[in-house]
Parts: structure tokens; sequence; C-alpha cells
């Protein structure tokens, strides 16, 4: 009876495509298991394959591991337990977890979901014929950097000194974003400055530094490390009332200003469909890299008022979300 229920609900496509045997796909994300953020993006991907057949430990088997953007020993740790296995396939979240990976193989497809500027990075030779066994999605154009700058001055149009905040180690891509952002502020006559931190312990001292000099603003940059420490870089520009622009919208959801970037899940759930042609016979180099479909602005109005800011009606029309 219990096989039997167990067939009913198994969707019939599960049932047609079934492969003769188990297949084995690894699986690196580049942040803190305890992220809630990354959990939501892996349960995107695990969900989007068994809609398309695939079901762990059915047809499927997925190992995981985790390793936070900082710890390069426990990433390349990772990176090489999951080679070692000999998977057909893997998911590879991050830049930096996609760098330690084909550090280890040549010859594993590698599918990755949040990637800045691989042809930079050195993961492929072209967007349309990625040439190798690593393909996948992008995150950002290089243009949105200065839009970032753009988008601040609407909001905060006082601002005249602005930094990026990045983490090298996780963006070491930060100068295909730094270049639009410096010409945005030449035009629109703002001071822009590199804000590097190499760990959580200068988040602070950036904004401290910046804040104590008047109408100063700040730009986060998209990278996994600032995307792990979002409560504190957040919090820490809430109490300097510091106008901050941010890459993703869980920045706007747990108290910053505004976001402008893509969903981070959609690419995992985008990423396994071509896992799921990866596993069916396709090659990696046969599959373009794809750029991001949507972009959302996110307006936390909250956090304006807080910083005593007026955000122009015409700025939240063109919102895909104002959270009150």
């Amino acid at each position: 009876m219990l096989l039997g229920g167990a067939a009913a609900v198994w969707p019939l496509a599960a049932r047609a495509q079934q492969p003769d045997r188990v297949r084995r796909i690894g699986v690196l994300m580049g942040y803190s298991e305890s992220d809630s953020e990354a959990q939501s993006e892996l349960a995107a991907f695990v969900q989007e394959l068994q809609k398309l057949g695939w079901a762990d430990h059915r047809n499927l088997r997925i190992d995981i591991r985790w390793a936070t953007p900082t710890d390069a020993a426990a990433m390349q740790r990772s990176a090489k337990e999951l080679v070692a296995l000999q998977p057909d396939l893997i998911l590879s979240s991050t830049t930096p977890t996609t760098t330690v990976l084909l550090q280890q193989t040549r010859t594993i497809a590698i599918v990755f979901a949040t990637v800045g500027d691989p042809i930079g990075s050195g993961f492929v030779a072209s967007l349309s014929r990625p040439g190798g066994n690593v393909t996948g999605f992008t995150t950002m154009e290089g243009s949105v950097g200065g839009k970032y700058l753009e988008i601040l001055k609407q909001i905060a149009p006082r601002v005249t000194r602005v930094s990026a905040m990045f983490n090298p180690a996780a963006a070491p891509y930060v100068e295909y974003f730094m270049s639009p952002f410096k010409t945005a502020a030449q035009s629109l006559g703002v001071t822009a400055s590199a804000a590097a931190v190499q760990d959580a312990s200068e988040i602070e001292p950036v904004v401290s530094a910046l804040a104590r000099e008047p109408d100063g603003g700040l730009v986060v940059m998209p990278d996994s490390f600032t995307l792990a420490h979002r409560v504190e870089v957040t919090s820490l520009a809430a109490r300097y009332r510091l106008p901050t622009v941010y890459p993703w919208r869980s920045f706007a959801e747990v108290g910053g200003l505004l976001s402008y970037g893509i969903d981070p899940t959609d690419n995992f759930r985008r990423a396994a469909t071509y896992t799921d042609r990866i596993l069916k016979g396709e090659k990696p180099n046969e599959l373009p890299v794809q750029a991001p479909v949507k972009f959302e602005l996110v307006i936390n109005l909250k956090a304006a008022r807080a910083l005593g800011l007026d955000v122009p009606t015409q700025l939240q029309q063109l919102a895909d979300e104002v959270i009150e």
C-alpha cells in the first residue's frame, strides 16, 4: 500500500524520465549552512529538479558542502571532496566556489548559479560559447555599478561622496562594476572611492569613517561576503545614518534603504534546468552562459524615514516592491 501510494504521488514525468542508474551531483555553496538566504536558494534548485523529474534518493543523489566566503581552506577542502566523489555534475553557487572547483577539475561538468563576470574570471571563453566544462548564469551587467549611484542620488540628492564596499576574496571581478561606478560618479559630480573589507571586523570602521564627513553615501557591491553579512551592514548603515544602496532584495528585507538587482533564487531555479539538460546528455560547452532576465527595485520606506529622506514618488512608482 505504501509503495502504491508513493507511486501515485510521484509525478508521471518523473517516472517517464527515470534513468537506468542513479545520477550523482555535487553542490558547493559559498555560504554558512545557517544562512537562510542560501538555504532558500538551494531549496529552489532542488524543487525545480523535482519538477523536471529528478528526486533525491530516487534517481538522484545530491552531495552538499558549505564554506563561508572568507574561509579559503574550507572551500578548497570541500571542492576536493566533491570532485573525489566523481559526480556527473557539480552546482557552484558563486565566483569563489567556481574558482576552486575549476582548480580541481576540468572534466566534470560545472553549472554556476551566481557569477558576476565569468569571462573576466577566466571561467568561459565567451558567453555564447563557454568552451570548457563550465557554464551557468550571471548576476549583473557591469553597468549596474553606475546604476547604483544614479539611484542613490535620486533618493539622497545631497550625497557628494560615495564609497563602494566589497570583499576582495569574494569579488575578484569588482573592477567589472567599479569602472561604470567611477564613470557615473564623474558625470554626477560625486567623489567616488573603493572600500575593501577583508573580514566582518572591518565593516564598521568603513561605515563610521564615511559617516564622519558630511553628505556621504555607500554602495554595497554584489558579492557573497556582503550578502552573508547583510544584517551587520544594514544595521551599521542605519546606526550611522548613511544612505546606502544594496544589490539584492534580502538587504532591504532586513532593514536596508533600497536594493536593485536580480533575484538570486531565480538563478538557482534556472541552474536546475541546465543540470537537467546536462544529465540528459548535453555538454556544458553547448549551453551558453545566460544573463539575468529580471531586475528588482525594492524600497524600504521605514528606513528612508529614519534617515530623513523623502523618496520621490516617481521612484516609488518604478519600484517592484515598497516596504512600509
